[in-house]
Parts: structure tokens; sequence; C-alpha cells
């Protein structure tokens, strides 16, 4: 299958927009659907590697209580895949029985810091190379990274809902708040979503309503094993970034779709993917060299060949995700969370007057996870990240921002 990534966008700066009369404040307590939290600031699902059991391991435990000790309202556990067919990398957690104990531990541990807890639940599809995983999608084809991707059969996206609605309950049960479902980043429903790579003649197919189906199927079988007290909340990408993709305007049809159910309590939005263009996603430097240095030796040269092609360059730029997430704030009456190069207080207060209901954070807080209680205590200190993206290449020996914490981690169990 051809890849064919979308060219970048020129940097503009931040832009102001009008600002509300009474923008809510950004760190007073707030609702998301059914659950109470202490402010409007998220940590972003960024994934972890710290599970090479495929369970919670102390070394996430205190990570994630790292991040609910220094301010956020709420942390995000990523990335859980609801079947080890569904993994996208190495050292995931893995929805099974095994998993159940580690799961109450750090909610307990997140909630003892006084924040809450959610978890990314997807299936990777197509994405990842891992020893023994199928990758598959909604109709057969090739990708650079991922080999030959198998079509899934009706029964096998029956399984797939199933496995959802299997992983909510186990969070529920676990005690966590809210799940995200991902919907994003080429993963197996975003694939179904995109015309790209949807190429099915079957009720899966063809309309974007049709392309729908599944996610929609998907979202109703997590709210029902969730039941009403948790958060339910979609990780959406407003375009794939790359031709032939999901463009924004289908991206508000589905959006429109999604809300229509009655079962989201928010979007997060996203764009571009694991599959054909992470840096769209990550903006600022992509690190090629130390990626390739990651690779098994016969696959390295492949990659210093096409790794310019595969990790575009996108400088960085604050809140980069801003002007495209505007369009679906106010085309959307559900709360809608702005994600993408937030480093600033002042972004976050312009978001709320601009009318969005939360912001995500992720490599800001990976290197200062107590900014957001400084901001609080009125500091207007920016980040120090310095969006070097190193952090990204992090993942395959414990997530961490590699300036301050260079060597890898040793991942400890739960004793």
């Amino acid at each position: 299958m051809e890849v064919r990534i979308l060219s970048a966008a020129p940097p503009r700066p931040f832009e102001a927009r009008s600002l509300s009369s009474q923008p809510p404040d950004p760190f007073a307590p707030a609702r998301l659907g059914p659950i109470a939290l202490r402010n409007r600031i998220v940590k972003a699902a960024t994934f972890e590697g710290m599970s090479p059991n495929n369970v919670v391991s102390q070394t996430l435990i205190d990570f994630h209580r790292r991040s609910a000790a220094g301010g956020v309202a709420m942390t995000t556990v990523s990335y859980i895949a609801v079947s080890r067919d569904g993994m996208g990398a190495p050292a995931e957690i893995v929805i099974a029985p095994e998993a159940a104990d580690g799961l109450a531990r750090i909610a307990e541990a997140v909630h003892s810091e006084g924040a809450a807890i959610s978890a990314q639940l997807g299936h990777a599809g197509a994405v990842g190379h891992l020893t023994g995983k199928r990758p598959v999608g909604p109709s057969p084809g090739f990708s650079l990274t991922s080999g030959r991707i198998a079509e899934l059969s009706k029964g096998e996206i029956d399984t797939v809902v199933e496995n959802f609605g299997k992983g909510a309950r186990m969070l529920a049960e676990a005690g966590f708040d809210a799940v995200e479902v991902h919907l994003g980043h080429h993963y197996l429903l975003s694939a179904f979503m995109s015309p790209k790579w949807n190429r099915r003649r079957d009720e899966y197919g063809g309309s974007t309503e049709n392309r729908s189906l599944l996610p929609r199927r998907v979202l109703r079988a997590v709210r029902e094993a969730a039941g009403p007290e948790l958060a339910i909340t979609a990780k959406l990408n407003m375009t794939d970034a790359v031709r032939g993709g999901l463009e924004i305007e289908e991206s508000l049809q589905l959006a429109k779709l999604y809300e229509a159910e009655g079962i989201l309590d928010a979007v997060e939005l996203s764009g571009g993917g694991s599959l054909a263009n992470p840096m769209f996603l990550f903006r600022g430097n992509a690190p090629r060299d130390e990626m390739a240095a990651t690779l098994p030796p016969v696959m390295r040269l492949g990659f210093k060949l096409l790794g310019r092609f595969l990790f575009r360059d996108y400088p960085f730029e604050e809140a980069y995700f801003l002007p495209m997430a505007r369009r679906f704030r106010e085309a959307l009456s559900l709360p809608v969370i702005l994600l993408g190069g937030i480093n600033k207080r002042e972004t976050v207060e312009q978001a709320m007057a601009e009318g969005f209901a939360f912001v995500a954070m992720g490599r800001a807080l990976l290197r200062q996870p107590d900014l957001v209680d400084q901001w609080a205590a009125g500091s207007t200190q920016e980040s120090s990240c310095i969006h070097c993206n190193r952090c990204m290449v992090s993942i395959y020996t414990g997530t961490r921002c590699v300036l301050d914490h260079p060597e890898p981690l040793e991942i400890t169990e739960i004793a």
C-alpha cells in the first residue's frame, strides 16, 4: 500500500481569539460527565513502556503517582490493549485476568494523591511490529512499518467489540474513573474510519456512517460495560495527515455521529498516527538516528533510507492543533479537550476562554510532573520541554525525559 504523506504546514505563532467574558478558572474544580475533577488539566496518554509482563508494574504506579502528586486533575494510563493481538509495542498492559490486581493498585495510588485516573483502551490493528503479531485492518493491504495487513472478518470484528467491553468492565471493577477509547493515530478503529485504509463493501465500509459503525459499536459496548459512574472519552483524529486519509470535514461528520450516540462525555482531538505519519502528532525534532539505533541491524539500513520519509519534519509551535480544534469546538455541544503542544499557562487560559472544557498535556508533564501545581500557585513559568522528542524512543526502555534521565529505567514489579 502506497503511503503519501501531506507536506508540513508552515509554523504559525500562537494566535489568541476573542475571550469569553467569564472564562472558567482552569485550576478550579470541574465535572467531566459523572465525575468530579479538581481542575481542568489532564495528563494525556503517553505510552509508558513499563509493563514488560503485560501487567502494571511498581514503576508504572510510581510514574502516575508523580503526575497525580504534581497537580493534574486526571492521569491517563497508556496504552492498554484489549487483547494480545491488539498490542502495538512491547511492554504494554493487556486486558487479561492477571492484569486486574495491578490496575486496582494503580487506581488506589493515584486516588491517594487526590487525582482521578483514566485508561486509554484500544486495539492497535496494523500498528506495531511485534514478534508473532498479525497486523489487521478493515481491508487487506501493506504497510512499510507493519508488512502485509490482513482483513478482519465479521466474526473477528464482533470479538473486537466484545474485548473492548471486557476491558471497560475490568477498569470499572479496578476503580478507574474514566476510559479513553482510542479512535485515532491509524489504530484499528481509526483505520476503519479512514477512506484510505477502509475499502470494505459491507456495512462497515463505504459511506462515512458505515465506516463509523465499528467505533459506534465499541462505544456502546464500553458504556454498557463501564456503567454510568465512569466518564467515557475518545481520542479522535481530526486528520490522518496522509493523502487519501481522513480529513477535517469528514472527521467533523464522524464526531457528530459519535456525539449523537449520547455516550461520550468529552472528545480529545489529535491527528496523524503511528502507521504513516507520527511526527504530525508530535512536531519538533524528528529523532531519526535514535529510532534507527533501536532497530535490529537488518532493519537499520532500510530505516536510514526511508527514515526522512517516515519521520517528516514539522516545526514545533505552541498549541499546534488549536486552529483545527476550534472548528470542532464550534460544531459540537460535546465538551472538547485540547491537546498538542501546550507548554504555557497562558495557553491553558486561552483555551478556557475559547470554550474548550479541558486541556491535555503530555511531554511538558513528562519533564515536569509538578508543572500544574506551579501554575496553580501563580507561576507563569513555561515548560522546560525542548521538543527534542527523544522521549519517543525511550518507550522501549521506560518512557521518560532522556535529558534528565538518560539511562534506561529499571522496571520494578509489584511486590
